[in-house]
């Protein structure tokens, strides 16, 4: 029967000189092979303290590194003490009044009621000097 480790007992391995990881439900110690990673140390030792199976996955390790992974087995993880991924939900959208000018209106009047004091203002000048000169 394996050990099986939960993952705040994994996440304490988590330097170059200690390094384990956590990889479709099974504990690796990954320490000796550190220096023989082909992505290097760094990758192997940002992935510890959580699952790392969607990391591992996602570089499309060949077959033969799948099979490596079996060298490195200490035991499995207690999937209870892993978060459980939840999936994106957007946030609500608040609901426009229907009623309410829509915004493309109030852009339109923000634009016409200056030119229309505007043009009253001028007009009115016009106006006021035509019927001085009578």
């Amino acid at each position: 029967m394996s050990k099986v480790f939960t993952l705040a007992e994994v996440s304490q391995h988590n330097t170059n000189k200690d390094c384990w990881l956590i990889i479709d439900g099974k504990v690796y110690d990954v320490t000796k092979f550190l220096d023989d990673h082909p992505g290097g140390d760094e990758v192997l030792v940002t992935a510890t303290g959580k699952d790392a199976t969607d990391d591992f996955e996602d570089v499309g390790h060949s077959t033969t590194a799948k099979a490596m992974l079996d060298e490195y087995y200490v035991g499995d993880i207690d999937s209870s003490t892993i978060t459980t991924k939840t999936s994106y939900v957007p946030p609500k959208q608040v609901q426009q009044n229907q009623d309410a000018p829509s915004g493309f209106i109030i852009k339109l009047l923000q634009f016409l009621v200056p030119l229309i004091i505007l043009g009253l203002a001028v007009g009115s000048r016009f106006y006021t000097k035509s019927s001085d000169e009578k």
